[in-house]
């Protein structure tokens, strides 16, 4: 691998692991979103998911359009002269086949919550990071590996531990097996970031299509669930409200969103998927000062976590997996090709 590959790569695993933390604080700004969201307008649990997920959404895909129209103003034309598309098909479809395997996903797991522990939940969303080496085995019929293979175990074994899973009650009713499901879409919407096929699309226009798709999705499910129409009024004139959907649209939708569609394709899948399993050790971290926070503010009751061996043992072994996993090229793994335009 080249020097500037190198670069790319490593500066790729950075931007992604940030993306993983702007996600992990998602984790206890979307618990208090969800509790102020039910003392503000209670209603269905549908309804309150919508509530808390739609604005995100809402206000990331008006805030990026905004953007991207201004910087297009100044831009009108391409590199060569030629006038350029403000947005492509092939960037509208990207975008509406991430943004729909996403928000697919996103369903199917929180359906799944209802009918299993959380604990259970969250080990089988992570089986992504099986699933996709397997796929890509099958795809190019060769294995992935002794690192990769490793790196998985560790990860499945970090994930169980931080998620205290029960074996003992441990089943395939319907909340595992729509957990197993919603694991299916994310690997495809990983699975889609990479594909050579989609290398010539911008990646703020696919974030923009995915962003809005997401935002049209779960506005209409907040719509459709809302108990009277006042009730998707209220929560807009709460200060506490507003401010905590302000720092998850900034930081958890349009920081961490644009971030994944434009530098994950750096990277394999693979990688990727690894990579993404950080997501808990930040969340686990985040929970333990943050919510008391939040719930000074927001007024609701919402305690700190507490650190536990569980903590420090799953989160080890992620870390682990990464490091394992980062420790050279991955020019030999199947799908490793590493594409060298940079993002805008």
């Amino acid at each position: 691998m080249s020097t500037n590959s190198a670069d790319l790569r490593n500066k790729a695993i950075g931007m992604l692991l940030l993306a993983n933390l702007f996600w992990g604080l998602s984790f206890p700004l979307i618990k208090a979103l969800l509790l102020l969201n039910a003392r503000l307008s209670p209603g269905s649990a549908i309804f309150v998911i919508g509530c808390t997920v739609a604005p995100r959404f809402l206000i990331g895909s008006l805030v990026l359009a905004a953007w991207q129209l201004r910087r297009s103003a100044r831009k009108s034309v391409g590199p060569i002269g030629a006038p350029q598309s403000w947005l492509t098909m092939s960037e509208i479809k990207h975008g509406v086949f991430v943004g729909l395997f996403g928000a697919v996903g996103m369903l199917l797991q929180n359906d799944g919550m209802r009918f299993t522990a959380a604990s259970t939940s969250a080990f089988l969303t992570q089986f992504y990071a099986i699933l996709i080496p397997l796929w890509l085995a099958l795809l190019h019929r060769r294995g992935p590996g002794f690192r990769v293979w490793t790196s998985c175990i560790l990860v499945m074994a970090g994930v169980a531990i931080l998620g205290h899973a029960d074996w003992r009650q441990m089943h395939l009713g319907r909340g595992e097996l729509e957990t197993l499901l919603s694991s299916v879409f994310f690997m495809v919407q990983i699975l889609s970031l990479e594909n050579p096929a989609h290398a010539p699309t911008r990646p703020e226009k696919v974030t923009l299509v995915w962003l809005s798709l997401e935002a049209v999705g779960f506005g209409s499910m907040a719509i459709a669930s809302a108990p009277h129409p006042g009730a998707l009024v209220l929560p807009w004139i709460s200060i506490p409200w507003l401010a905590l959907t302000l720092l998850l649209t900034a930081f958890c939708t349009l920081g961490a969103f644009s971030i994944m569609a434009a530098w994950q394709p750096k990277i394999t899948a693979t990688q990727a998927g690894l990579i993404y399993c950080v997501e808990p050790i930040f969340g686990s971290v985040f929970s333990l000062f943050l919510p008391a926070i939040f719930s000074r503010w927001a007024h609701v009751d919402y305690p700190n976590e507490l650190a536990s061996a569980n903590l420090i043992v799953g989160g080890g072994l992620i870390t682990a997996a990464n490091v394992l996993v980062q420790i050279k090229s991955s020019s030999a793994w199947p799908g490793s090709e590493i594409r060298h335009q940079e993002p805008p």
